[in-house]
């Protein structure tokens, strides 16, 4: 009993180095394939010469300048690329091939996303209405007949409120079409029409005996 207990345990154990190891080996790779950007800082270490061991920032333009080696494109390449850059680079002022150690310190910040500005289109309203005018509408919302008339105030009392007209210019021949809308009855076009960019409400004024 007391031997299968070790054996549950050393199992654990070496369940766990598989798991890390695995982590590590993962961790690696994806540091070896990310391709550096504009902002980001790298750590580098030179082995032989401590004194040339240094955090750098990629610059805008893409590059960075290390002694001995002058400006280094970074931009686009992996750690790797610029390890081995670095490391032939620096190899005539050394008697053997320097060993240069290459890491992301930091990484570029990322610029908050700008929301879409919203350009509302226009409706207008004239004729015997209380606020005559343009109506401004979020392009992500729509609105009605009925909710635009609401909207720019409600009828004046001399308003022929049987013969109101929708103005829609046809998009394919420019002619405009002109609809009519009895909000006494709910005759002619629905009180529920979506109305669209450039559509005019007219109201007009009610006739003697009307």
């Amino acid at each position: 009993m007391k031997r299968l207990s070790q054996l549950l345990a050393m199992t654990k154990v070496g369940l766990a180095l598989v798991f890390l190891i695995g982590a590590g080996v993962s961790n690696t790779a994806q540091a070896q394939s990310y391709k550096i950007k504009a902002g980001d800082s790298l750590q580098i270490e030179v082995l032989e010469d401590p004194s040339l061991s240094r955090s750098v920032l990629v610059l805008p333009d893409g590059q960075f300048s290390f002694p001995y080696v002058g400006e280094v494109r970074a931009a686009g390449r992996s750690v790797g690329a610029i390890k081995s850059e670095l490391a032939n680079g620096l190899a005539p002022n050394f008697a053997v091939a320097p060993t240069v150690h290459v890491s992301v310190g930091e990484l570029a910040e990322v610029a908050p996303l700008t929301p879409a500005v919203e350009i509302p289109y226009g409706i207008f309203a004239m004729g015997e209405i209380n606020n005559p005018g343009r109506l401004d509408v979020s392009p992500r919302e729509s609105i009605t007949l009925l909710q635009a008339l609401a909207q720019a105030g409600g009828f004046t009392p001399y308003a022929a409120t049987k013969r109101i007209q929708l103005r829609r210019p046809d998009p394919k021949t420019g002619q405009e079409k002109v609809y009519t809308f009895n909000f006494e009855t709910g005759g002619g076009i629905s009180g529920a029409t979506k109305l669209i960019q450039g559509d005019v409400l007219v109201v007009p004024e009610r006739k003697l005996f009307e």
